[in-house]
């Protein structure tokens, strides 16, 4: 007796688009459905390379380019049995026909879809800034940009005698990859100028934040100029060379430019098929990554994401998002349960020199602007315990509902900064509450960390923050400090003297029991704003004032955020004030 197996049915999915999300989707939806066609139609040479590590080859810290190109058409493949296709720009999509227009260099050809799968990523923000197609300007964002922009390094470095001064770049956009770009250039041996129009660099990081990287790049010989924009490249020199003038009449001379000041949703091709967007300019999806049409998915830098805590919505350029939504939608494509996608935290980390920066959730200008009630908290612990050798002090922000949620979280240090973000994504994606980062069980030895752990530290401080235990002042509040309150200054006479609120009244915490009724003549029925260096010893300090029935509250990350929101006070040095 012979038995046949009836033909599966073929269903083709078209994936316009590589790298994260639209090779994710391709792998998974192949991994489920070993019967259907897949084609990927990417209009590059590189269906799949590691953008994030572009930089990272820029210095020679990535030695190998081959290193950073993951997969080829032919390595796919061999082993998912995927037909990809570079070169080839799709420019049109019929969705009642179900078709794709695929252009490339060979001319123009339809071919049909049973589902189809777009992930278009994004495109460089072009700035108001002339002369920008100078071929001294560059972007890092693609293997081209890599190549491009490392042989004009090369050019400049090769050859240079021994004396000549350093070329110099400039550098515009201190966001995430200017960020990098600006540590790959130093490392090549550029002396490096950076250009940001916000106030600080980071801008997604807390203004009293920002100060510990801005410092960090000058210990590094970047040149800084913040609060200014770029309004123009000029040829400078016949060596390719050019001037960039910024917006105060700073005219920088540079050997290479780097521009980089953000991405926008490449959405077109979604427009002009009719597939809803949203007010940004993203593609509208669903839970599952489904567009307006059944038949279309999108994922990556191109779609709508829903965020976490304040409900705004817009595109994230992250790429464990986009890895994650092309999973999702490939599980969609083919049937297969599906994880709906959750809102997104915008998690990052950026490493610059020495310093590591992080954040995760919305800061604080965002829970302004969504009207969210927040208190906020600063601690500066060191990385692990203090008494074992390496101990790196950590600068810990955190904001927390009224009801105890954690809504937010960023970090600079040297050491441990990732660990404790990572921590505090986990437990912002699960509810958490300042009572439940108390009790966090985390793994602690001395070289790794401390028995109270700065996550359990920052759940310590908000519980006595949120429950009235300690209340607190905050460094924008020190005007008001000033004006109408009693400023106490409790660390020791000798850290007052290198900088000092001019009005405080200093009392070494150590002294304070013992001199209560000095300060409470020198506050004359006054509140009492108490600071030490953190947040530590005041804290002390409040509890005694209070109990002693005084009206105090505690510095909120004390001077060395106070120092870096007014860092003219740091400047300020005089003998120890003492009352009349």
């Amino acid at each position: 007796m012979s038995t046949s197996t009836a033909p599966h049915p073929v269903r083709r999915i078209v994936v316009v688009g590589g790298v994260a999300g639209g090779m994710s989707a391709a792998a998974r939806a192949r991994r489920l459905d070993e019967h259907a066609e897949i084609v990927v139609l990417e209009q590059s040479d590189y269906v799949s390379f590691a953008n994030c590590g572009l930089p990272y080859h820029l210095s020679g810290e990535i030695a190998e380019r081959g290193s950073l190109l993951l997969h080829t058409p032919q390595s796919l493949a061999a082993a998912l049995a995927l037909d990809v296709r570079t070169g080839s720009r799709v420019t049109a999509v019929d969705t009642a026909a179900r078709t794709v227009t695929v252009v490339t260099a060979d001319g123009r050809y339809t071919l049909g879809y049973d589902a189809l799968l777009l992930a278009p990523g994004a495109v460089a923000v072009r700035p108001p800034v002339d002369g920008l197609d100078h071929p001294a300007v560059h972007s890092l964002r693609t293997v081209p940009d890599l190549d491009a922009l490392g042989g004009r390094v090369t050019q400049l470095l090769t050859g240079r005698a021994a004396d000549a001064p350093a070329p110099t770049a400039v550098v515009v956009g201190a966001g995430f990859i200017g960020l990098e770009a600006v540590e790959a250039l130093t490392a090549r041996g550029l002396r490096v100028h950076l250009v940001e129009l916000a106030d600080h660099v980071l801008p997604p990081l807390d203004p009293e934040l920002a100060p510990l990287l801005a410092d960090e790049l000058r210990a590094h010989g970047v040149g800084l100029h913040l609060g200014v924009a770029a309004q123009r490249v000029a040829p400078r020199g016949e060596d390719g060379s050019v001037t960039v003038t910024l917006s105060d009449g700073t005219e920088l001379p540079a050997d290479v430019v780097v521009v980089n000041v953000g991405v926008r949703p490449a959405s077109d091709l979604a427009r002009d098929a009719g597939l809803a967007l949203g007010p940004t300019g993203a593609i509208r999806v669903d839970a599952d990554q489904r567009t307006s049409d059944p038949h279309v998915w999108a994922v990556g830098d191109a779609v709508e994401v829903t965020q976490a805590v304040t409900g705004a919505v817009g595109p994230v350029p992250l790429a464990g998002p986009a890895n994650r939504q092309g999973r999702r939608a490939a599980d969609s494509m083919v049937g297969h349960r599906t994880t709906p996608q959750a809102p997104v935290l915008g998690t990052a980390i950026v490493r610059v020199f020495g310093l590591t920066a992080a954040v995760t959730g919305p800061n604080q200008a965002a829970l302004t602007r969504a009207g969210l009630d927040h208190e906020v908290v600063r601690i500066h612990p060191a990385h692990h315990a203090g008494y074992f050798p390496g101990a790196e002090q950590i600068h810990l922000v955190a904001t927390f509902a009224p009801d105890g949620r954690l809504l937010g979280a960023q970090a600079v240090g040297r050491d441990g900064v990732d660990k404790r973000i990572d921590v505090l994504a986990t437990a912002l994606r699960a509810g958490m509450t300042a009572d439940d980062l108390a009790e966090l069980e985390l793994a602690y030895a001395p070289p790794y960390g401390s028995a109270k752990d700065p996550v359990n530290m920052l759940g310590f401080v908000a519980q006595n923050v949120l429950d009235g235990t300690t209340p607190q002042w905050h460094p924008a509040d020190l005007d008001a400090a000033r004006a109408d309150t009693l400023v106490l200054d409790v660390r020791s006479p000798g850290e007052f003297a290198r900088g000092h609120v001019p009005e405080a009244l200093n009392v070494p915490h150590t002294e304070l029991r013992g001199r209560l009724d000095e300060v409470r003549a020198a506050a004359a029925g006054r509140p009492v704003s108490v600071h030490c260096a953190s947040g530590v010893r005041s804290h002390i300090a409040t509890r005694v004032l209070l109990q002693a029935g005084l009206d105090a509250r505690n510095l909120s990350g004390g001077w060395l955020t106070l120092s870096a929101v007014h860092p003219s006070l740091a400047q300020a040095a005089a003998t120890p004030r003492t009352a009349a």
